[in-house]
């Protein structure tokens, strides 16, 4: 019976997260950019940094789906949503396999959650960049291989300050709230 409640507890923590991830995508500004579409100023990718500091590489699987269905909520994403799940879901992995063990789960040192957000940026950042090469700019916009590169720069200011804010802010909510449900004595899963 202890297991069956404790998959359940993972489930609806998975859930959670997802949810948190598909709301904070609505805290965002885009702008269209001069040739090949558009950035984002978002909040999101805190919330993909954190499921994999909080779940594990499970979280993963919670920044992905909650990534995808804001794009199947909006126009403007909704094509590219299944790429969208994962990057997203390469964020959120990224982040928890720095904590792959429960152990680092349960007490979070800030170096660790931030080494691991940084892994899941980079691995991101990485993947969003070859999205918006090989897909938005060579195969959707029809952009010569030049042009297409030269569309990346404009990605840049963008993806610095999501990727700033990421760092920043879930390292520091892992720990928090790590630290919170510990003086409670609760267990996420």
């Amino acid at each position: 019976m202890r297991s069956r409640s404790n998959s359940t507890l993972k489930i609806a923590v998975l859930a959670m997260m997802a949810a948190l991830v598909f709301a904070s995508n609505y805290l965002r500004i885009t702008m269209p950019i001069a040739i090949g579409g558009n950035t984002s100023f978002t909040l999101a990718n805190i919330m993909c940094c954190l499921s994999g500091l909080l779940l594990g590489p499970i979280g993963g699987l919670a920044s992905g789906l909650g990534s995808a269905l804001y794009d199947l909520t909006n126009p403007l994403f909704v094509s590219e949503c299944w790429l969208t799940f994962l990057t997203k879901g390469a964020m959120g992995l990224g982040a928890g396999l720095v904590m792959w063990k429960a152990s680092h789960r349960e007490e979070p040192t800030y170096p660790r959650c931030l080494s691991g957000a940084a892994l899941g940026c980079v691995i991101y950042y990485i993947l969003y960049f070859a999205k918006s090469y090989f897909y938005n700019g060579l195969l959707v916009d029809g952009l010569t291989p030049t042009v297409a590169l030269a569309t990346l720069p404009l990605k840049v200011p963008a993806s610095i300050f999501n990727a700033v804010l990421a760092l920043v802010a879930a390292p520091l909510l892992c720990v928090l709230i790590r630290s919170a449900l510990k003086r409670s004595h609760l267990k996420l899963a």
